[in-house]
């Protein structure tokens, strides 16, 4: 399969101060890499690193064959790289329906094509939506620019299980079904490895290890110790 994002040997941070030590990983078409780890490992630094949102230290970063640009991280985008951060990014004050033709860019696209629980909501302001309505809101955002690689920071974060359950489960179709790579943050281990088909997992920065995700949900006392060191 052919890489989608490509990082080698990177290195990130803010400043001076250096957050990812020699990070190398590939994410596929059609693939799922969880970047797992304890608060503070570095994982979201990486995605923002990776989108071009912050300047790497040092390194290699490739999307799609192409160098990854920080002083214009809208061609990134245009390249076809999306990223959901764990803001949740949507416009407030504009309806669901309008959020999507706002990320649409001119394509045809309607709501609950990946969630079907947004369709109702199509007129609703997505500042009225729930926590866990504006996650999936993000998420179909960043799959209306027609991405090939999807960023995904903490999708779980303050939501209920069952949505949790609902949004992996949509994630491992986008990469099935549309052949998107996908380089997901999760905290929730045992949810990321339910879908991911490779795992890297970082502490203080550096990798500490490197293997299946199917393997890693056969092993939880290597995965401990790994974030334990």
């Amino acid at each position: 399969m052919t890489a989608v994002l490509e990082l080698d040997g990177l290195r990130a941070g803010y400043g001076r101060s250096e957050v990812v030590r020699g990070l190398s990983l590939r994410v596929r078409r059609g693939e799922v890499v969880a970047l797992l780890g304890p608060n503070g490992a570095g994982k979201t630094t990486t995605l923002l690193t990776a989108s071009g949102l912050l300047p790497a230290l040092g390194g290699r970063i490739a999307c799609l064959g192409a160098p990854v640009d920080s002083r214009a991280p809208h061609r990134n985008a245009r390249r076809g790289l999306a990223h959901v951060t764990e803001r949740r990014s949507v416009f407030r004050t504009l309806s669901v329906a309008d959020n999507l033709k706002v990320a649409a860019r001119g394509r045809p696209v309607e709501a609950g094509r990946v969630f079907p629980a947004l369709v109702p909501l199509a007129r609703r302001r997505a500042g009225m939506l729930s926590g866990g309505e504006q996650q999936m809101l993000a998420v179909e955002m960043a799959l209306a620019t027609g991405p090939s690689l999807l960023l995904l920071d903490e999708m779980s974060l303050g939501l209920a299980p069952m949505i949790v359950d609902d949004l992996a489960r949509a994630v491992r179709r986008i990469a099935d079904h549309d052949g998107v790579g996908v380089l997901l943050v999760e905290q929730h281990t045992a949810v990321a490895l339910t879908i991911a088909d490779h795992a890297v997992v970082l502490r203080h920065g550096e990798v500490v290890l490197d293997a299946p995700g199917p393997e890693l949900s056969e092993t939880p006392d290597r995965l401990r110790a790994a974030y334990l060191g």
